[in-house]
């Protein structure tokens, strides 16, 4: 019997260590949610519609392993600066997109990356030196190379000397290095390289019961595959579900003061 998905947060009994939240930041008008949906959905949306803050969660069945990643879409605007924050610290993974025909977008991306460090090494008590972020950037609308505002030398200032940060001249519209910029992030987070758009199968939700291995009895599914479902209904967690989680992944329990005076500081 196939078990249709439900809304549940909790549909899955995925440990804790398979579990990431991806975070794509960035000005307005960069492209982010057209990455998103090359990533989701393998399409490219013309029409451009302002975003608030977007969530979608994605389950893999990789080698009798399952993941959870959840990905977050902010808003290029970030009126409330706390809200931005407890993003970064939410994140696991995160992708920074700037246009190539906006200098302005790039001075962003280098605020943004600043910043990343910066929260991320509050967190966890450290240097923003020694801070080992995972995280790509990407110079969206290569499409439209004659218009580049951004050099190249420019970009690899950014991520020169940077072990943990690969930068992609990518191009949402043409599809062009999604795929591989995808891979890269993964890599260096050492997750599976089989998340990436292109390295696993697409299935339906319908086929949701596959990731508790108890469908495999159907032949056309190879427990040796890699496999995806997007979560038709998913949420975002609530301020109380993101601080637990940055507890459970981040820092010991001991800890949790400190935690929540890094997160509204």
């Amino acid at each position: 019997m196939i078990k249709k998905m439900t809304p549940s947060e909790n549909e899955f009994d995925i440990p804790a260590k398979n579990c990431y939240r991806m975070v794509i930041l960035g000005s307005t008008k960069v492209g982010k949610t057209a990455i998103i949906s090359r990533f989701l959905n393998e399409r490219f949306e013309e029409q451009y519609t302002p975003t608030i803050e977007d969530f979608h969660r994605k389950f893999y069945s990789i080698k009798g392993n399952v993941y959870q990643l959840d990905i977050l879409d902010t808003s290029g605007n970030h009126p409330f600066p706390a809200v931005r924050r407890l993003s970064i610290l939410t994140g696991d993974v995160f992708i920074l997109v700037f246009s190539l025909d906006s200098r302005e977008s790039f001075q962003e991306v280098k605020r943004l990356k600043q910043q990343i460090y910066e929260t991320k090494s509050c967190l966890k008590n450290k240097t923003k030196e020694n801070v080992n972020v995972p995280l790509v950037i990407c110079g969206n609308k290569s499409d439209r190379d004659f218009c580049r505002e951004v050099s190249r030398e420019e970009i690899e200032g950014l991520v020169a000397d940077d072990q943990q940060c690969a930068y992609f001249d990518i191009s949402a519209k043409r599809n062009t290095n999604v795929d591989s910029m995808f891979r890269a992030l993964f890599t260096l987070a050492k997750l599976p390289n089989e998340m990436s758009p292109d390295l696993h199968r697409k299935v339906s939700e319908q086929y949701c019961d596959m990731l508790q291995r108890k469908s495999l009895k159907n032949k056309k599914f190879k427990d040796g595959d890699a496999y995806g479902i997007v979560a038709p209904f998913a949420r975002r967690p609530s301020v109380h579900s993101d601080l637990m989680y940055i507890k459970e992944k981040a820092i010991g329990g001991s800890q949790a003061k400190d935690r929540e005076r890094c997160v509204i500081s």
